[in-house]
């Protein structure tokens, strides 16, 4: 899920995006339904309308995805929790939450959220059966979206991170221990089991005959292993960073150059030279702007001579920046939250150095090298 999404709009603020998996999972979906799903169900019908019913179905079944998305969503933003992107791929959707909840009440609110609106979708849905019973389409496609909301909500529930209801039992350790890194590994590792198990009774199915069957089974549970797995190693860097400061890792050989440098001089006798990626941009012994590799490479070669480092500059007061007091974790949640590999240090309205995220790993390592 680092790749761009494709955007298609915003709801509440928050930008809603396919990932390029999704289109997969759409056709899959739709091939399903219409070749094996309402041919079993309901006989009779033209090719044309199994495939119209199977597609129109599918785009309803990732409406629901969004919506139960959007309950997360919602109660983050009530706890003033930012949410950064909703994004449907291969296996539903995916609301970014910007941090950590701030209390285990709130996590377990957050969590429910979801499969709070898949339960009420699927009794929306069973409910519109009786009225729709006349036109066959639009009552199988009610009666399919009732049985799949109800299965995505029941699903969510499995009590292992990163499901919704992985995100409960965390909430539920978290206010008996209060201890959310605990909380997290606890369940994350419950959360790994289940990957595991999904992953057996996926091979079984394959064994018996089941091949399509058993492989999404299969496929879901190292999706689950791997997110859990992936969740521990960040709660367990969290752990190491945890009473370092931006001060211990921060970089404090940023080299100055003056504004009127061009980007052709910036090239030849800074960066190709010291092998330089970050460059304050200085008047004086003042300090205007940032300037990287990615700003140069943005410019057309042929347009380096004639163009200064003040034209392409980050402007310092257009940046996020750090204290050096600050918390190195919190750092690195900023720098991820902004999309940027590295961040000024400003202390007193003056750049004392730069905090990247190659300072923080080779820190990291230093710390665990000498077992501090």
């Amino acid at each position: 899920m680092t790749r761009q999404a494709i955007p298609i709009g915003r709801i509440y603020g928050i930008p809603v995006g396919l990932d390029y998996s999704w289109f997969l999972v759409f056709a899959l979906f739709t091939w399903m339904l219409a070749g094996s799903y309402f041919p079993a169900e309901f006989k009779g019908w033209p090719a044309w309308l199994y495939w119209v019913t199977g597609a129109a179905t599918t785009i309803l079944f990732f409406a629901s995805v969004l919506l139960h998305e959007l309950g997360h969503s919602v109660v983050a933003l009530r706890y003033k929790i930012p949410v950064r992107s909703i994004t449907l791929f291969i296996f539903g959707g995916v609301a970014q939450i910007a941090s950590e909840p701030p209390s285990a009440v709130s996590e377990f609110f957050i969590a429910l959220a979801g499969p709070a609106v898949s339960f009420a979708l699927a009794g929306l849905f069973a409910v519109l059966k009786p009225a729709v019973a006349g036109v066959e389409p639009l009552f199988g496609m009610a009666k399919y979206l009732a049985y799949i909301n109800f299965a995505l909500a029941f699903f969510n529930l499995i009590p292992g991170f990163p499901l919704d209801g992985g995100r409960v039992f965390r909430a539920a350790v978290w206010a008996v221990t209060g201890n959310l890194r605990r909380a997290t590994i606890t369940a994350a590792n419950v959360g790994r089991f289940f990957g595991f198990l999904f992953i057996l009774v996926g091979a079984w199915q394959v064994l018996v005959g089941n091949f399509v069957g058993g492989l999404w089974i299969a496929f879901i549970g190292w999706f689950l292993d791997g997110s859990a797995s992936a969740q521990i190693q960040q709660t367990a860097f969290q752990g190491a960073l945890s009473g370092h400061t931006v001060a211990q890792a921060m970089s404090t050989s940023c080299p100055a150059v003056p504004v009127d440098l061009t980007l052709q001089q910036l090239v030849d006798d800074h960066i190709l030279s010291s092998g330089r990626r970050c460059f304050l941009v200085n008047r004086g012994s003042e300090t205007l702007g940032l300037m990287t590799v990615h700003r140069i490479r943005e410019v057309g070669r042929e347009h380096w001579a004639g163009t200064t480092a003040a034209q392409v500059m980050l402007p310092l007061a257009s940046l996020k920046s750090l204290g050096p007091d600050t918390d190195l974790w919190n750092a690195l949640q900023l720098m991820d939250r902004d999309g940027v590999n590295q961040l000024p240090v400003v202390t007193d309205h003056r750049v004392v150095g730069m905090l990247s995220r190659e300072d923080v790993i080779t820190y990291l390592s230093t710390v665990r090298e000498l077992g501090a």
